[in-house]
């Protein structure tokens, strides 16, 4: 297997480290539980533990490497909101802004059909009172409306998804829940207006270009490097269709996921789940946040997106979490049964990724595989087999 990896130790990185990052690696692959996997160990600055696993693409016998290049899934939540954030260090926006003086448009209404007004704050939060069409059930609202989840190929621009999703009546009051939501979309169309740029020229000028990241956009820079999506299966992960559907829970629809978007050049940049990217590049931008925002945004800016901005409101399957401006945050350990400490940043993506900050520790992690949805946080058990790993304790 390609193997990289260099080993420094501290408080969280004991010497064994590498013996207990390998063994989680290799028997995720030795089981079959994921086909492929990149990941990255920052501590301090440095990143102190790197290994591309198994393979890309397992039909073709391509080896994973480490600059392989991924389907994103929601890690894009990550590049569109700080893109936001740099707006909102620049005075072009404001956090309690409200969406509908940029998205006229855009006129969701509450169940009893009274016009409901959200907030940038709201949408980073998904507090908004939005949803997915993938924690409905299958006759659900959003599917009758056929609200596009933004990793499918719906042939629909965005405003006309925004369209569809705002005919839709919202599950709540803005701010009165947490709802995992298609909000990053929205802002999505937000931003776009407020830059008169594409959401993909949006997140090149704000986010990626400053940083000199060169492979994360909306679309594959080299396909040959893509790496080949799977889906969990019972006896091996399965080779996923151009058009497919995943199941997800019992009750709820299949999630629609379509790993040819990341060639469509006319598919609708979709904020929440439509990038593309490598594992360095996210580490990169999340090691950027960490070290207090340069050169794209102050440290106050990063204070916010790391607090917890929803109070005593419960995140939903979450226990222990809150949530910042664009991920979670850690609020207890204990509660959320992990060994992360209090304070950390976590998210990932449906395509089979996961990445967490903690910023006590000055670490950084970024585990990316080619398999839905065992490697994605709160998917499967690799990231958490990971996450012990690392602090073994």
């Amino acid at each position: 297997m390609p193997d990289t990896i260099t080993l420094h130790t501290s408080s969280v990185l004991h010497s064994d480290v590498r013996h207990r990052l390998d063994t989680v690696i290799d028997a995720a692959l030795v089981a079959e539980r994921v086909v492929g996997a990149v990941v990255l160990v920052s501590h301090n600055g440095s990143t102190v533990y790197r290994r591309a696993a198994g393979l890309a693409d397992r039909e073709a016998g391509i080896t994973m490497k480490e600059d392989s290049i991924f389907r994103l899934a929601s890690v894009s939540k990550l590049f569109v909101a700080t893109a936001v954030m740099v707006l909102i260090e620049r005075g072009k926006i404001s956090l309690d802004g409200l969406v509908g003086d940029i998205l006229p448009a855009f006129k969701p209404t509450l169940a009893d059909g009274r016009p409901a007004s959200i907030t940038v704050r709201q949408l980073l939060t998904h507090t908004s009172g939005l949803g997915y069409g993938f924690l409905e059930p299958q006759d659900g609202s959003y599917h009758r409306a056929q609200v596009s989840d933004g990793m499918d190929r719906s042939g629909l621009t965005l405003e006309e998804n925004l369209r569809r999703l705002a005919s839709v009546p919202l599950l709540f009051e803005p701010g009165a829940a947490w709802n995992y939501s298609l909000s990053i979309d929205v802002l999505g169309a937000f931003i776009e207006k407020i830059t008169g740029l594409t959401l993909t020229d949006t997140v090149r000028e704000l986010v990626t270009k400053p940083l000199d990241i060169e492979e994360s956009g909306f679309i594959t820079t080299d396909p040959a490097r893509l790496a080949t999506a799977y889906a969990d299966s019972p006896r091996r992960p399965r080779r996923m269709k151009d058009d497919d559907l995943l199941p997800t829970m019992p009750g709820l629809a299949d999630v629609a996921m379509s790993p040819a978007r990341a060639f469509d050049n006319s598919a609708f940049p979709s904020g929440g789940a439509g990038m593309v990217g490598t594992a360095d590049d996210t580490l990169r931008l999340l090691e950027a946040l960490r070290l207090g925002g340069e050169p794209i945004l102050s440290p106050g800016r990063v204070r916010d997106m790391a607090r917890n901005q929803i109070g005593a409101i419960p995140v939903a399957g979450w226990p222990g979490w809150g949530h910042g401006l664009g991920f979670s945050v850690l609020l207890d350990p204990k509660a959320a049964g992990t060994p992360e400490t209090g304070g950390t940043w976590r998210w990932g993506g449906a395509y089979g990724h996961s990445w967490f900050v903690d910023p006590v520790e000055n670490l950084t992690v970024v585990a990316f595989t080619n398999t839905a949805f065992e490697g994605m946080s709160g998917g499967g058990r690799f990231p958490q087999d990971l996450c012990r790993a690392i602090y073994d304790r």
